[in-house]
């Protein structure tokens, strides 16, 4: 299931408009607490820029929306940024763009125009993408069963393409990691809507003899 959209990682973007230089920082975060935290540490690098304007958008339902013009004309630059993130439908990232004045006055339009275009450049270098929760589950099985489950893993239905095709009811699995005691343990990734089923297809391979250790809930960006 999709949560929301947000970036894939950190990244920086550059343009300069009428000797103006921008420098779009982009970052990932989870909390207002980290965003904080890279608007310090762009703060700190870009100490001699004329205004390091900041936008954040944070929260599974964007419950946060802050941003600061840090001396540009108030609503020319980082609540513009602020409403292209959240029309764009994107949560919990951070964009700070940094601004080196270069002596020719853009207006009110043309600042807008500046921090958005920055901000939208940033975006791309960053990636978006999509959050979506999967269920994960560490079972332990038997030796002789091993071959057979990663043989079922390999020929399921890619997770992306099930997810496409509204198939989260069919078993499809992946086998995240592997650790070989007396046993084999293992963890199963897969869609929510998928559990019962893998759950049930783990119980019909193993004769009923599979053991579920744990289960949680995962995020992964596709």
């Amino acid at each position: 299931m999709e949560l929301y959209k947000t970036v894939r990682k950190q990244a920086e973007a550059v343009q300069v408009i009428d000797k103006s230089r921008f420098i779009a920082h982009v970052c990932p975060v989870e909390s207002r607490e980290e965003a904080d935290a890279f608007l310090a540490e762009i703060r700190e690098k870009y100490k001699d820029a004329t205004h390091n304007v900041p936008a954040m958008v944070i929260g599974d339902k964007s419950q946060i929306q802050w941003a600061s013009d840090d001396g540009e004309p108030q609503g020319t630059s980082g609540a513009p940024m602020v409403q292209m993130m959240v029309k764009e439908g994107l949560t919990n990232l951070i964009v700070v763009v940094t601004r080196y004045f270069g002596g020719i006055k853009l207006g009110t339009g043309g600042l807008v125009r500046a921090y958005t275009s920055s901000a939208k450049l940033g975006l791309e270098a960053a990636g978006v993408c999509s959050v979506r929760e999967m269920a994960e589950l560490t079972v332990k099985i038997d030796y002789p069963y091993l071959a057979k489950i990663q043989n079922m893993a390999s020929e399921q239905l890619d997770l992306e393409e099930a997810d496409r095709e509204g198939e989260e009811n069919l078993p499809n699995f992946r086998i995240a990691n592997i650790q070989y005691t007396d046993k084999i343990e293992m963890k199963i990734q897969t869609f929510s809507g998928s559990l019962t089923n893998v759950e049930l297809l783990f119980q019909n391979i193993t004769s009923g003899k599979a053991e579920v250790i744990s289960q949680k809930t995962v995020r992964e960006k596709v």
